[in-house]
């Protein structure tokens, strides 16, 4: 249905539109995801950002780039869908609701119960959970919300006990006793992707063990972690090591504890390094832990889940590990066990959450088996079924992936997804099961107990693609919309979530859940640096779209963006991404005021200029629909708005100003429509960019259809491609930019008129370009004629200023312009300096030193700076000449 137009404001308030445009949106269903036979599915998921959240400009940048690529896909005529959602987030929330309940009310979570606790957590979820909801609709997230999930209600908690089931009954799940990362101060495991590595400075400990029965004589052991030698239970040497062969068998003892130990011989132990002696604490100690299997030395875990020493040890027991270790060392050297202390930088585990330091621990956890599921996962990317962009992340991803260790999936937590596992009290037999069993499989005790911990976080947000549109069930959302197409993320989530979305989704429907991780870099400050709490450098979107519009914001993340590299954050940018949001809306509303059609169409005749915008739109298009396809959205951004500068506003406008003011009807309809057209099309290109302005714009014009967001996407057409007038009007306007530079630098204001004669061998060009000659190079009157008649006609230069393009010769009358005086002082000053620059650059050239021995793309740019100089120069002698 044909819409007619309405008034702009004179002042754009992106503060007045967003939320009226976003509403209308929403209310009338744009968002929502169609399944249509006719149409093929694009499928985006959110990275579902934790119920804790506050939108940050990480979210910002995230939230947007899929925006655009949804928006711009649904324009193109997909079936779009964009699914958002929330993460229960474990270790977070629950961190945040311990700390209020110990704050306000001084109580722990044991003191409330499980049950009690959990119901504190869900009303938390429910006061807080959809507040990065509501900031990502400020942002304009299209998403369709109406098939929000969280990674805790009842179809996802379904798919997750299913996976679990699953991996377990095909022996990849399974329960021991291993060494896993523990953090002592969020008390709970972590899984390898869990711990960050930092070089920290620390000490190497040489401390004598005495061999027992020979008095005097003792080995030397080396440790970076002197408090856990309490739980040692052996010593071990390499089988090779000549210098420790007589004592491969014999017995030491552990100084301070008095503990009888074995030493052993073990492949593990590196000759060359330290003393070639190494003490073996299995439980806390990884390596050590396989040496312990191997050895059969004992196990005895020396520090508690608090990161304290455990009873038993006399005055070191309920000490901090940190403060056992100063007494250990104290003590050791008061023995006479302590050699030396050497200084060490060495890489320390941290916690991602906390960033304390992560205790290797032994301990009763849950693991996935990877080997077995990592190998899909690396073909499925080897073989470009899954394509990283940028390409070098997918190297990031491999590495991983054959390094894999078991995934330890447990966590000593009350809010996730608890286990679904229960012992038997009876007979100690687990059983494994999707709903909730009454009794033991094995003997039929009703004796049994639900495992306590929950599940990793990542192990639900690893089933992100595919649960939430309804699997394990086959929906007909998943049937239509699965596997989906582009996941957007940061490189720093690589490990966490995107290789177990792979090998999850290859697993458990036997496709990758998509084909393209699209990778984004950080949002740093204006100084490079990374936005943190602590440095205090970290800057609300909300804000910035509160005080400069969502758009502006919006086109500030994308411009300079390029896929994979970190962005710096300039909040002068959103001021300059303002200014040309009220350009745009200046120029439509220009347009507005001068309106008399009522139907946006191109008209049969065109003008050289109309067809010079035409052609220079269907130019752009496919280039920018390209870049949106390689995920170059900074580089298509930036063209669309360079479209709309440069080409719509400061050109054709004025081109089209003498047809719009003029008496000539059908001429100033036809300049309407082309203004129309041409500014429709571009409000559809910078649509998946600046959506709200654009929309507002768009429903000001005569338009067809309800919403511009629904609207076709802009296409090339073959009937619109004039490169003939293109290159005509372009010689135009090189020749009117030449002359209003000239003047600028003689400093003559525009008022100032003069004749312009044009010596071209265009001359058909410049005939028709005159009325544009006459009004944008400020002439009075403008003579085209042959360059030849000119240059035979040489008294005709003289005393003329002369303008020199590519396809023309200008002169202007210089007396009735500038201060002859002045002018051929500046032209002298500038031709001198320009004169000694060239040569100290012929000399430079000259020398053979520098042409042979410096690399040949430096040769090559100083030969090309040389030659631009002597053209300058040309110019300059040419003006001094016609001054003279």
């Amino acid at each position: 249905m044909l819409q007619m137009k309405k008034e702009l404001p004179k002042v754009y308030e992106p503060q007045e539109v967003e939320g009226r445009i976003y509403e209308m949106w929403e209310k009338n269903g744009c968002f929502k995801g169609h399944r249509d036979p006719d149409k093929k599915p694009f499928t985006i998921v959110m990275p579902p950002p934790n119920v804790t959240g506050q939108l940050h400009m990480g979210h910002a940048m995230d939230s947007t780039l899929q925006d655009i690529l949804i928006r711009f896909k649904r324009m193109q005529g997909y079936a779009a869908l964009w699914v958002p959602g929330t993460d229960h987030a474990g270790i977070a929330t629950q961190i945040k609701v311990e700390e209020e309940l110990r704050k306000n009310e001084g109580l722990t979570r044991y003191d409330l119960g499980r049950e009690k606790f959990l119901e504190r957590v869900w009303d938390w979820k429910n006061k807080y959970g959809n507040r990065i909801v509501e900031q990502q609709k400020k942002l304009g997230a299209s998403c369709d919300w109406s098939r929000s999930r969280f990674t805790m209600d009842e179809g996802l908690s379904k798919a997750v006990r299913h996976v679990f089931v699953s991996l377990y009954k095909k022996g990849l799940i399974y329960k021991g006793s291993r060494i896993i990362n523990w953090c002592p101060n969020c008390v709970t495991a972590l899984s390898d992707a869990e711990v960050e590595y930092q070089d920290k400075p620390g000490n190497f400990w040489h401390i004598r063990y005495p061999i027992q029965g020979e008095e005097g004589r003792y080995v030397i052991v080396a440790t970076t972690r002197p408090e856990t030698m309490l739980g040692d239970t052996g010593v071990a040497v390499n089988p090779n090591d000549d210098r420790y062969k007589d004592i491969v068998g014999k017995k030491c003892i552990l100084p301070l504890v008095g503990r009888e130990m074995p030493i052993v011989a073990d492949e593990y132990v590196d000759m060359e390094f330290g003393t070639g002696c190494v003490k073996m604490t299995p439980a806390h100690d990884p390596n050590d832990f396989e040496v312990g299997l191997r050895q059969n030395l004992e196990t005895i875990r020396v520090l508690d889940d608090n990161g304290k020493v455990v009873e038993g040890y006399g005055k070191y027991s309920g000490m901090d590990r940190y403060e056992a270790r100063k007494a250990i060392v104290a003590d050791l050297e008061e023995g006479g066990y302590l050699v030396k202390v050497e200084p060490h930088q060495h890489n320390v585990g941290t916690c991602y959450r906390c960033h304390n330091d992560v205790e290797p621990l032994i301990s009763a956890q849950w693991f996935v088996k990877m080997k077995p599921l990592a190998q899909e996962a690396l073909r499925v990317v080897n073989e470009g079924e899954v394509k990283f962009v940028p390409d070098r992340f997918s190297k990031t991803y491999t590495n991983w992936m054959e390094n894999v260790h078991d995934w330890c999936i447990s966590r000593q937590l009350w809010w996730g997804h608890q286990i679904p596992a229960w012992t038997c009290q009876e007979c100690g037999h687990i059983t494994v099961s999707e709903d909730d069993p009454t009794e033991c499989e094995h003997c039929h005790s009703k004796n049994i107990k639900q495992e306590e911990d929950v599940l990793d976080t990542w192990f639900s947000s690893a089933l992100w693609p595919f649960s939430t549109l309804g699997w394990p069930e086959e929906t007909e959302d998943y049937k239509y919309f699965y596997p989906t197409d582009v996941l957007v993320t940061g490189y720093d989530i690589i490990f966490f979530w995107v290789a177990r979305m792979i090998f999850s989704g290859c697993e458990h429907t036997k496709k990758p859940p998509f084909h393209t991780v699209f990778i984004h870099g950080l949002v740093r400050d204006d100084k490079g640096r990374k936005m943190s709490k602590s440095l205090g450098n970290g800057i609300d979107p909300l804000e910035m779209a509160n005080q400069y519009g969502a758009d502006a914001l919006r086109f500030n993340l994308v411009t300079g963006n390029s896929p994979g590299n970190d962005m710096r954050f300039y909040t002068e940018r959103c001021e300059a991404m303002r200014n040309f949001a009220n350009k745009i809306w200046n120029a439509s509303r220009f347009l507005m005021m001068n309106l008399t059609i009522d139907k946006c169409e191109l008209p049969e005749k065109l003008e050289l200029e109309d067809k010079w915008i035409l052609s220079k739109l269907n130019s752009v298009i496919p280039e920018i629909t390209e870049n949106m396809d390689r995920y170059e959205l900074g580089v298509a951004a930036q063209k669309v708005y360079d479209f709309i500068w440069d080409s719509y506003c400061d050109w054709y406008i004025e081109l089209t100003k003498t047809r719009l003011q003029g008496e000539d009807q059908g001429a100033k309809e036809r300049a309407q429509q082309v203004l129309c057209y041409v500014l429709t099309q571009t409000l559809k290109l910078l649509h998946p960019f600046m959506p709200y302005i654009t929309e507002e714009i768009w429903q000001a014009l005569p338009h067809e259809g309800d919403y511009l967001m629904l609207q076709q996407w802009p296409e090339f057409h073959l009937n619109l491609a004039f490169p003939e007038e293109e290159k005509a009007m372009e010689l135009i306007m090189d020749a009117i930019r030449a002359v209003r530079t000239r003047r600028a630098e003689m400093n003559v204001p525009p008022s100032k008129k003069a004749h312009l004669t044009v010596a071209t061998l265009e001359r058909e060009v410049f005939t028709a370009g005159i009325p544009f000659l006459k009004r944008l190079a400020y002439a009075s009157e403008v003579t085209v004629t042959n360059v030849a008649e000119v240059d035979a006609d040489s008294e005709r230069a003289k005393g003329m200023v002369t303008v020199i393009t590519h396809a023309a010769k200008l002169f202007l009358p210089l007396a009735e312009l500038v201060d002859l005086d002045k002018e051929r002082a500046r032209v002298a000053k500038e031709l001198d300096k320009n004169r000694k620059e060239l040569d100290k650059l012929e000399t430079k050239l000259q020398n053979p030193g520098f042409v042979n021995k410096a690399p040949a793309h430096v040769v090559e740019a100083e030969q090309d700076r040389a030659e631009k100089l002597r053209a300058l120069i040309a110019k300059l002698e040419e003006s001094a000449a016609s001054l003279s």
